[in-house]
Order: structure tokens, then C-alpha cells, then sequence
């Protein structure tokens, strides 16, 4: 198992918007995620900077990136493009942070 932690940004006024359409994932997506060796993925947003950041445990680097290629991947990401700060494919802008500290 390999822990990411990575982080967003969202746009002013958007904290409600993307919590709903989180919390209305969907199952194609969730599967998606599942299918390409996600689990245990949390997001935290910072109210005070519009930051999120995100933490997923994954089995392989190399079948999780396989999912950045799926439709319903590039579906989620136009989905979400509107409320978020994306590259020009509407990919997240995404920085991976670097792990300094982890406790059993």
C-alpha cells in the first residue's frame, strides 16, 4: 500500500458546490476509483485559503494513473472544472505533497 497525499484549490464560493457534488459521487466514478487500486480517500478543505487536500492510499502508481485515462475520469474532471483550479485538459491542478511524518 502506498499513502498520497496531494493538494487543490477551489474557487471562492465554492466549498458547499464541491462538498455536494462529492457527496453525490458517482458510482462509476467510486468504482472507477476502486478498479484502479484507490482506497481509504479523504479530502480536507482549509476555509480559510480554499485549499484541499487530498489523501489516498493506492495499490500501484502505475494503475492509478491508468485511471486518469478513463471516460468517466475525464467526464468528472469537465464535471468539476467549473468550481476548481484545472489544467487545460480540466485535469485538477494536483501538487503532491511530500510525506514527512506517519504513525501506526
Amino acid at each position: 500500500m502506498i499513502r498520497k497525499s496531494f493538494k487543490m484549490k477551489i474557487y471562492d464560493g465554492m466549498a458547499k458546490e464541491y462538498e455536494k457534488r462529492h457527496n453525490e459521487l458517482w458510482p462509476e466514478m467510486r468504482d472507477m476509483i476502486h478498479e484502479h487500486g484507490g482506497a481509504n480517500y479523504s479530502i480536507f478543505l482549509d476555509e480559510e485559503t480554499n485549499i484541499l487536500y487530498g489523501y489516498i492510499e493506492i495499490e500501484d502508481e502505475a494503475l492509478w494513473a491508468k485511471g486518469a485515462d478513463t471516460a468517466i475520469n475525464r467526464k468528472w474532471w469537465d464535471f468539476m472544472a467549473d468550481i476548481m483550479e484545472t489544467n487545460e485538459d480540466n485535469s485538477p491542478v494536483a501538487i503532491d505533497l511530500k510525506p514527512v511524518f506517519h504513525l501506526d
